[in-house]
């Protein structure tokens, strides 16, 4: 079996009146991030892991925000089609691991939210995702509530 291991990061203003949408959801709160499609750091920071881990270069590459195509898209459906590139080539996903940086709003009570519509558009076990949240202490861009960081890591293989 070979397995590969990918990372990713993504990074997006916080915007009043935006739609907070972090892991598939929207969270009710003031702001939400900034961004060409929906903004959903957390699914961007997934698809460049999976990607990463593919060697099938990184987000921008294949849904570039020039494009018009993909204006206000839901990243649900750019995750969708990561999936079926990184399956197209072989590969299953082991398990994800994450982790979002941000202040507010809190993401202890949507975790299970998110990881269930995760697990529905990646078709794999509920248990195979992981999300943790912390905030920046305060400190920098974060800490002044002007953005959010998602990271994540993914396994994959083939057999």
């Amino acid at each position: 079996m070979k397995m590969r291991v990918g990372f990713g990061f993504d990074v997006h203003q916080l915007r009043e009146g935006r739609p907070c949408i972090l892991g598939g959801i929207e969270i009710s709160h003031p702001k939400g991030p900034l961004g060409h499609s929906d903004a959903d750091v957390l699914i961007h920071a997934i698809c460049d892991a999976l990607l990463g881990a593919a060697n099938l270069k990184d987000i921008g590459f294949h849904f570039p925000d020039t494009s018009s195509e993909f204006k206000s898209i839901d990243s649900k459906i750019l995750l969708a089609k990561v999936v079926e590139l990184i399956r197209s080539k072989g590969f299953e996903i082991g398990n994800i691991d994450t982790t979002l940086v941000l202040e507010q709003p809190k993401i202890n009570p949507h975790i299970d939210a998110m990881i269930s519509v995760l697990s529905d558009v990646m078709g794999i076990d509920l248990d195979a995702i992981s999300i943790k949240a912390t905030t920046n202490e305060k400190m920098g861009f974060i800490g002044r509530e002007e953005g959010v960081t998602a990271y994540a890591v993914a396994l994959i293989s083939k057999n």
